[in-house]
C-alpha cells in the first residue's frame, strides 16, 4: 500500500491558506523527510489544524450589519 504525504503546497490548500501564509505557521514535525522535502500525513495536519489557536485565542469581533 502506498502512503501519500502532503507537501507544503498540499497543506496550504488543505487548510485554505496561501503558501506564503503557511510559511509563518509553526507546523507539527513532519512525518517524513526526503532530502530537504518534508511531508505530513493528512491526519497529522487535520489534528494540528483542529487544535491550533486562532486569532491569539480571542473570539472574533462581531460586526453590526
Amino acid at each position: 500500500m502506498t502512503v501519500r504525504y502532503l507537501s507544503m503546497t498540499d497543506v496550504a490548500k488543505r487548510i485554505g491558506v496561501t503558501k506564503g501564509a503557511l510559511a509563518r505557521y509553526r507546523l507539527p514535525p513532519p512525518d517524513v523527510t526526503v532530502g530537504n522535502a518534508r511531508g505530513w500525513l493528512p491526519s497529522t495536519i487535520d489534528e494540528w489544524n483542529a487544535n491550533r489557536p486562532g486569532h491569539g485565542g480571542r473570539p472574533r469581533r462581531k460586526h453590526d450589519q
